[in-house]
Protein backbone atom coordinates (compact mmCIF):
# COMPACT_ATOMS: atom_id res chain seq x y z
CA UNK A 1 0.00 0.00 0.00
CA UNK A 2 1.35 3.35 -0.62
CA UNK A 3 2.10 6.21 2.08
CA UNK A 4 1.78 9.62 2.52
CA UNK A 5 4.88 10.35 4.38
CA UNK A 6 6.10 13.82 5.50
CA UNK A 7 9.72 13.89 5.52
CA UNK A 8 11.57 16.53 6.45
CA UNK A 9 14.85 17.83 8.41
CA UNK A 10 14.36 20.26 11.22
CA UNK A 11 16.59 21.77 13.61
CA UNK A 12 16.26 21.16 17.96
CA UNK A 13 14.18 24.19 18.03
CA UNK A 14 11.76 23.21 15.23
CA UNK A 15 12.86 25.21 12.39
CA UNK A 16 13.07 23.89 8.46
CA UNK A 17 15.52 26.77 7.51
CA UNK A 18 17.72 29.37 8.93
CA UNK A 19 16.13 33.64 9.03
CA UNK A 20 16.74 35.05 5.98
CA UNK A 21 15.59 31.85 3.67
CA UNK A 22 14.37 32.53 0.09
CA UNK A 23 15.45 31.19 -3.47
CA UNK A 24 18.21 33.82 -3.65
CA UNK A 25 19.77 32.36 -0.33
CA UNK A 26 18.48 29.07 0.00
CA UNK A 27 18.32 27.77 3.20
CA UNK A 28 18.99 31.01 5.14
CA UNK A 29 21.57 31.68 7.82
CA UNK A 30 23.10 28.26 8.44
CA UNK A 31 20.64 26.70 7.13
CA UNK A 32 22.41 24.44 5.15
CA UNK A 33 24.18 23.03 8.56
CA UNK A 34 21.00 21.13 9.47
CA UNK A 35 21.58 19.11 6.27
CA UNK A 36 24.24 17.70 7.31
CA UNK A 37 23.17 14.02 8.16
CA UNK A 38 22.22 13.88 4.54
CA UNK A 39 25.16 16.04 2.43
CA UNK A 40 28.54 15.39 4.26
CA UNK A 41 27.71 12.71 6.89
CA UNK A 42 29.50 8.97 6.05
CA UNK A 43 27.83 7.73 9.30
CA UNK A 44 26.12 4.37 8.14
CA UNK A 45 22.54 5.33 10.22
CA UNK A 46 22.72 8.39 7.76
CA UNK A 47 23.06 6.27 4.91
CA UNK A 48 20.43 3.67 5.24
CA UNK A 49 18.08 6.45 6.33
CA UNK A 50 19.12 8.05 2.57
CA UNK A 51 19.38 4.84 0.57
CA UNK A 52 15.79 3.55 1.96
CA UNK A 53 13.92 6.19 1.50
CA UNK A 54 15.44 7.33 -2.09
CA UNK A 55 14.57 3.70 -2.97
CA UNK A 56 10.83 3.59 -1.69
CA UNK A 57 10.02 7.23 -3.72
CA UNK A 58 7.83 6.73 -6.00
CA UNK A 59 6.77 10.09 -6.32
CA UNK A 60 7.85 13.38 -4.31
CA UNK A 61 5.36 16.62 -3.43
CA UNK A 62 6.90 20.06 -2.44
CA UNK A 63 5.63 23.41 -1.95
CA UNK A 64 6.71 26.52 -4.88
CA UNK A 65 9.59 27.97 -2.57
CA UNK A 66 11.28 24.72 -1.98
CA UNK A 67 10.93 24.07 -5.81
CA UNK A 68 12.41 27.50 -6.30
CA UNK A 69 15.18 26.47 -4.01
CA UNK A 70 16.09 23.02 -5.63
CA UNK A 71 16.10 24.53 -8.98
CA UNK A 72 18.74 27.34 -8.29
CA UNK A 73 20.55 24.86 -5.69
CA UNK A 74 20.75 21.37 -7.07
CA UNK A 75 23.53 20.35 -9.49
CA UNK A 76 24.54 17.26 -11.31
CA UNK A 77 23.97 14.44 -9.67
CA UNK A 78 21.37 15.14 -6.84
CA UNK A 79 17.77 14.54 -6.38
CA UNK A 80 15.93 13.34 -3.86
CA UNK A 81 17.97 11.87 -1.35
CA UNK A 82 20.54 14.16 -2.15
CA UNK A 83 23.42 11.99 -3.64
CA UNK A 84 21.31 8.96 -3.60
CA UNK A 85 19.98 10.99 -6.82
CA UNK A 86 16.39 9.51 -7.36
CA UNK A 87 14.61 10.94 -9.64
CA UNK A 88 10.80 10.03 -9.25
CA UNK A 89 7.84 12.06 -10.50
CA UNK A 90 8.05 15.77 -8.28
CA UNK A 91 4.79 17.41 -8.25
CA UNK A 92 4.99 21.25 -7.27
CA UNK A 93 2.08 22.85 -5.23
CA UNK A 94 1.60 26.16 -6.63
CA UNK A 95 0.00 29.25 -7.75
CA UNK A 96 1.44 30.28 -10.60
CA UNK A 97 3.65 27.47 -12.89
CA UNK A 98 7.10 28.84 -14.19
CA UNK A 99 7.44 30.02 -18.04
CA UNK A 100 10.48 27.46 -17.96
CA UNK A 101 13.38 25.98 -15.00
CA UNK A 102 16.34 24.65 -15.01
CA UNK A 103 15.46 21.22 -14.46
CA UNK A 104 13.30 20.55 -17.08
CA UNK A 105 16.22 18.27 -18.99
CA UNK A 106 16.88 16.39 -16.32
CA UNK A 107 14.27 15.70 -13.87
CA UNK A 108 10.22 15.00 -14.76
CA UNK A 109 8.32 18.25 -12.45
CA UNK A 110 4.65 18.09 -12.67
CA UNK A 111 3.37 21.85 -11.13
CA UNK A 112 -0.25 21.48 -9.63
CA UNK A 113 -2.53 24.17 -8.90
CA UNK A 114 -5.34 22.85 -7.16
CA UNK A 115 -3.44 22.49 -3.36
CA UNK A 116 -1.96 19.88 -1.39
CA UNK A 117 -4.71 17.32 -1.71
CA UNK A 118 -4.76 17.44 -5.58
CA UNK A 119 -0.68 17.05 -5.65
CA UNK A 120 -1.29 14.67 -3.01
CA UNK A 121 -3.67 12.65 -5.12
CA UNK A 122 -1.51 13.03 -8.53
CA UNK A 123 1.47 12.15 -6.65
CA UNK A 124 -0.21 8.90 -5.87
CA UNK A 125 -1.46 8.06 -9.20
CA UNK A 126 1.76 8.11 -10.16
CA UNK A 127 4.00 6.57 -7.45
CA UNK A 128 3.03 2.90 -8.29
CA UNK A 129 3.23 0.41 -5.14
CA UNK A 130 6.11 2.92 -3.68
CA UNK A 131 5.48 5.77 -1.71
CA UNK A 132 4.86 9.19 -2.11
CA UNK A 133 7.12 11.58 0.31
CA UNK A 134 6.22 15.43 0.69
CA UNK A 135 9.92 16.71 1.19
CA UNK A 136 9.11 20.12 1.99
CA UNK A 137 8.91 23.22 2.89
CA UNK A 138 7.87 23.36 6.20
CA UNK A 139 4.47 25.30 5.76
CA UNK A 140 3.51 21.92 3.26
CA UNK A 141 4.05 19.44 5.79
CA UNK A 142 2.40 21.45 8.24
CA UNK A 143 -0.72 21.92 5.72
CA UNK A 144 -0.43 17.85 4.90
CA UNK A 145 -0.69 17.08 8.43
CA UNK A 146 -3.48 19.27 9.30
CA UNK A 147 -5.82 18.25 6.83
CA UNK A 148 -5.11 14.27 6.80
CA UNK A 149 -2.93 13.92 4.33
CA UNK A 150 -0.27 12.20 5.69
CA UNK A 151 0.10 8.53 7.13
CA UNK A 152 3.56 9.00 8.55
CA UNK A 153 6.04 11.84 9.73
CA UNK A 154 9.73 11.47 9.56
CA UNK A 155 11.46 14.01 10.72
CA UNK A 156 15.17 14.09 10.98
CA UNK A 157 15.99 15.92 13.81
CA UNK A 158 19.49 17.88 13.20
CA UNK A 159 21.76 18.38 16.20
CA UNK A 160 21.65 22.09 15.73
CA UNK A 161 19.59 25.38 17.35
CA UNK A 162 19.35 27.75 14.38
CA UNK A 163 17.45 30.47 16.68
CA UNK A 164 15.12 31.47 14.34
CA UNK A 165 13.50 30.70 10.55
CA UNK A 166 11.00 28.81 9.19
CA UNK A 167 9.24 27.11 11.90
CA UNK A 168 8.08 23.38 11.12
CA UNK A 169 4.40 22.89 12.63
CA UNK A 170 2.88 26.62 13.67
CA UNK A 171 -0.83 26.41 13.32
CA UNK A 172 -1.37 22.72 12.54
CA UNK A 173 -3.58 21.79 15.68
CA UNK A 174 -3.77 19.32 18.02
CA UNK A 175 -2.77 15.81 16.09
CA UNK A 176 -2.07 12.38 17.77
CA UNK A 177 1.00 10.08 16.39
CA UNK A 178 2.32 6.82 16.99
CA UNK A 179 6.66 6.78 17.31
CA UNK A 180 7.39 3.43 15.21
CA UNK A 181 11.10 4.19 14.90
CA UNK A 182 14.27 6.40 15.86
CA UNK A 183 17.80 6.04 14.26
CA UNK A 184 20.50 8.06 15.76
CA UNK A 185 24.11 9.08 14.31
CA UNK A 186 25.95 11.57 15.56
CA UNK A 187 24.62 14.37 13.63
CA UNK A 188 20.98 13.81 13.81
CA UNK A 189 18.00 11.51 15.10
CA UNK A 190 15.51 9.75 12.66
CA UNK A 191 12.38 9.69 13.92
CA UNK A 192 9.32 8.16 12.27
CA UNK A 193 5.46 8.43 13.59
CA UNK A 194 2.08 6.92 12.09
CA UNK A 195 -0.30 9.52 12.21
CA UNK A 196 -3.48 8.63 14.18
CA UNK A 197 -6.70 9.03 12.27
Amino acid sequence: MTLVIGDITVSLDGFVTGPGADPEHGLGDDGDAIHAWALDSDDPVDRGVLERHAAASGAVVMGRRTFDTVDRGWIDGMGYGAAQDARPPFFVVTSSPPERHRLAATHDFTFVTGGPAAAVERAKAAAGDRDVFVMGGGALVGSCLRDGLLDELRLHVAAEVLGGGTPLLAGVGRHRLTQVAAEVSPVCTHLTYRVQR
